[in-house]
């Protein structure tokens, strides 16, 4: 799974088997190992976050914090979406 940035100790990264049609761009979230039933979070195409869920289950405070640093690297976000999926969704 493609890593984009650590905030503590957990992991922001692509799950790579997204399936067909490509679901819409977002990261997962994970404390220790990633798994593909992890803390889900769309991006828009504004660059804003909107939880899809919290199977984490990270306490709410720890989650708005990340939900903040992923707003604030969308760009980013977004472009290595494109280079590792090679096609762009947005939820909304």
């Amino acid at each position: 799974m493609p890593q984009l940035f650590k905030i503590g100790s957990y992991v922001i990264y692509f799950w790579i088997s997204e399936g067909r049609p490509l679901e819409p761009v977002h990261v997962h979230i994970a404390q220790g190992k990633p798994s593909a039933d992890a803390t889900k979070i769309w991006i828009t195409r504004a660059g804003k976050c909107l939880l899809q869920n919290n199977h984490s289950e990270i306490p709410d405070r720890e989650l708005r914090i990340m939900m903040r640093v992923i707003e604030a690297r969308s760009a980013d976000i977004i472009d290595r979406w494109k280079e590792t999926f090679d096609e762009t969704r947005f939820f909304c």
